[in-house]
């Protein structure tokens, strides 16, 4: 607390220093996306301190100005801003945004080998300062720099995750909802596999209160499906291509999401989501690769990984995106 004789002349202080709990969160990247995630914990009251990072000094600032002017209206919470990493000590989570944007008419895929020089400069620096921190992957693509965090964190794989199809999976019952005419809460599906074209809609167990659709359509999301159900699924690849030609990133849906993933870890809520975690050995994946399947999420970050019943078709097709991504893996120089 700052020491002045106005200070003084107002308070009585009974003890020396106060001392909390922190609950700290690291952003890495200003763009959109980063500060869509941490004003969504802001407005969400998810945290008690923030620490954003970024190579460009001015904007950072100006960010963290923003933030802290808006405090009177929520929760207290201290933001820094630097372009040193040591603003970041201490963090219980770090979650990465940074890299370069993914432009109109560009693949996933195509950004990976810009963003992976990216990391090697990001995560080292955020685990010197938070040794224990669990790392959150947000930048694209996040199946693959997720694994590439992996291999330059050290990190158990428990600790490093990627937002995967968690976006992809809230997309789809968005989509299912609005066909049906319910809430999207009350719809119940996972998209898993690569976040990208290869990602794979698990038909078989979508459900509206218990209730599988393929038990009243046994048709639902097959291609030669009467009812085009299948077109759901494009229209969720499609999504994020349509709203960058549209508005020229995303931004909002992902930062909520991100939000209440560092949410559900801080509070140890054992939810499930969909998100990005080592899959050699599940589905008769062989290789060493990172893609969604359904996560057990808490205090440790991935817990447990579901054990979702695929049908034959669903099964060859998480396999088909393991080896998509598995083949751009084995081009990376780390």
């Amino acid at each position: 607390m700052t020491s002045t004789t106005c200070v003084k002349e107002l308070f009585t202080h009974i003890i020396d220093e106060e001392r909390h709990t922190s609950v700290k969160v690291t952003v890495v990247g200003t763009g959109q996306v980063g500060m869509a995630s941490a004003f969504a914990m802001l407005t969400q009251g998810v945290i008690s301190e923030l620490a954003l990072v970024d190579m460009v000094a001015d904007k950072l600032k100006g960010e963290m100005l923003d933030l802290q002017h808006g405090q009177a209206f929520l929760r207290t919470v201290k933001v820094q801003a630097s372009t040193d990493y040591s603003v970041t000590a201490g963090s219980k989570i770090c979650v990465v945004t940074a890299g370069a944007r993914q432009n109109l008419g560009e693949t996933r895929l195509q950004l990976v080998q810009k963003n992976v020089a990216i990391f090697k400069h990001i995560i080292p620096n955020l685990i010197k300062y938070s040794p224990n921190c669990i790392l959150i992957i947000v930048s694209n693509p996040v199946d693959i720099l997720t694994y590439v965090a992996w291999k330059i964190s050290g990190l158990p794989r428990n600790q490093v995750i990627g937002s995967g199809t968690m976006l992809d999976s809230s997309r789809f019952r968005f989509i299912l909802s609005e066909r049906i005419g319910i809430a999207p809460k009350s719809v119940h599906g996972y998209i898993i596999g690569e976040h990208g074209d290869s990602s794979v809609a698990v038909w078989s167990s979508v459900n509206i209160a218990g209730t599988r659709l393929k038990d009243i359509h046994p048709h639902t999301g097959d291609p030669d499906d009467p009812e085009n159900w299948n077109e759901i699924h494009k229209e969720v690849v499609n999504s994020a291509y349509e709203i960058i030609k549209l508005k020229g990133y995303t931004s909002w849906a992902i930062g909520v999401m991100i939000s209440t993933l560092c949410n559900a870890i801080l509070k140890n809520q054992k939810v499930i989501y969909s998100l990005s975690t080592l899959a050699k050995g599940y589905h008769g994946i062989e290789e060493e690769v990172f893609l969604s399947l359904p996560c057990v999420v808490g205090e440790k970050g991935v817990g447990a990984v579901f054990d979702q019943k695929l049908l034959p078709n669903e099964m060859e097709k998480v396999k088909a995106s393991a080896k998509t991504l598995h083949d751009v893996i084995k081009s990376l120089e780390l």
